[in-house]
């Protein structure tokens, strides 16, 4: 008996031998293709001639479209969010050979729009952290950045209206979207609920866990800050307190976990919007931005959207915002299907600016690639 088991190990032993070997082949194939990658990448930027900084050879559409194709080729096993991440990955190293990527977000670091930056990016940029929207869109206006990540919407908490404020006033376009799923996590050195006295968090993550709080500190002070990774780092020596943040803030600032998942809504998610200084070409599935005013009156409002149901198009979203114009007054940004360059969308623009002088395109970006599947993987 005992040798038979003898005999069947080995066996295993040399079967498993064989599996690793194979492993190891692939390995130095998939290096060698990604090398070949990297090769053909910088032909094409060879190809464009001397430009001026990383910015002129990135191209978002085509990396939605690669993107895109990536996600119809994958049987498995690995899911589609995982390999979408992989493939951004490499391209985004392919990117950076020479000069990396300048992406503004808000910071500090560990926060929600950093993580944004990098499902959108990947980590081969260089991510420049600031205190404020108004100075995201200032970094990308004045070229210190090549593109900025600002937030724009929570399924729970509704629009950012700052960050549409700030369109009004600025030539940027929106040159991309991030849909991203958002848990929440107590952070502190406390050894428990009894000895936390205060809460630390950005006010619209106290809003997105405030039944949770109410049900378990409802004595703690709850106290609004620029940013969670901020809440993290006043917290980090001090046995009182604690931050509502991201697992990234508490590794980065050294703050263990709590209570994991304390969001109030399960399917908590932020829409972030990517910002550049030109207009993005069609990807083949895209989606546009507009902001609409035009005179008082009734039938204002459906005036102006009346072409878009004559196209048959698909409005997503609208938000009013009031104006600046005068008192009571208001525009509109909308969001909608298809790019402002290609029909039927494109003779509905026409229409509409007929209507309005007014009316300006944001931006017409590729839709969000990876968010449904990369949502579906952390729910997991």
């Amino acid at each position: 008996m005992a040798k038979k088991e003898h005999k069947s190990g080995k066996q295993n032993e040399a079967a498993l031998g064989e599996v690793r070997l194979k492993i190891d082949k692939l390995d130095a194939q998939i290096q060698s293709l990604i090398s070949d990658r990297a090769r053909l990448a910088w032909a094409v930027r060879e190809s464009k001639g001397q430009l001026n900084s990383a910015v002129d050879y990135y191209r978002p559409e085509r990396e939605a479209q690669v993107l895109r194709a990536v996600r119809e080729r994958n049987e498995g096993p690995i899911s589609d969010a995982e390999m979408l991440r992989l493939f951004r990955e490499i391209m985004s190293v392919c990117l950076a050979q020479q000069e990396p990527l300048k992406i503004a977000y808000l910071g500090p670091e560990g926060t929600f729009t950093q993580q944004a930056v990098n499902r959108h990016f990947g980590h081969s940029v260089q991510a420049l952290g600031v205190t404020s929207i108004d100075d995201v869109f200032m970094q990308v206006e004045t070229t210190e950045a090549d593109f900025g990540v600002v937030p724009v919407e929570n399924s729970s908490q509704g629009i950012v209206s700052h960050t549409l404020d700030r369109f009004v006033g600025s030539d940027l376009k929106i040159c991309g979207e991030i849909e991203m799923a958002i848990h929440h996590n107590l952070l502190s050195q406390a050894k428990g609920l009894a000895d936390i006295e205060r809460v630390y968090s950005h006010q619209q993550s106290l809003s997105q866990c405030k039944t949770w709080i109410r049900q378990h500190l409802p004595s703690a002070e709850c106290i609004a800050v620029s940013s969670n990774a901020e809440a993290a780092r006043r917290v980090r020596q001090s046995s009182d307190a604690a931050a509502i943040s991201s697992q990234s803030a508490a590794d980065i600032y050294g703050v263990p976990v709590l209570f994991a998942r304390i969001e109030d809504q399960p399917d908590n998610a932020t829409r972030f919007l990517v910002i550049g200084r030109q207009l993005l070409t069609p990807s083949g599935d895209d989606k546009t931005s507009l902001l609409l005013a035009g005179d008082e009156g009734p039938g204002a409002l459906y005036s102006l959207l009346s072409p878009l149901a004559r196209h048959k198009l698909n409005m997503s979203r609208i938000e009013s915002r009031p104006s600046s114009i005068a008192r009571w007054t208001y525009m509109f940004f909308v969001d909608v299907e298809g790019h402002a360059e290609s029909e039927p969308l494109k003779s509905a623009l026409g229409e509409m600016l007929e209507l309005s002088s007014l009316t300006r395109v944001l931006g017409s970006y590729p839709k969000a690639v990876s968010s449904r599947l990369a949502n579906r993987k952390e729910e997991a």
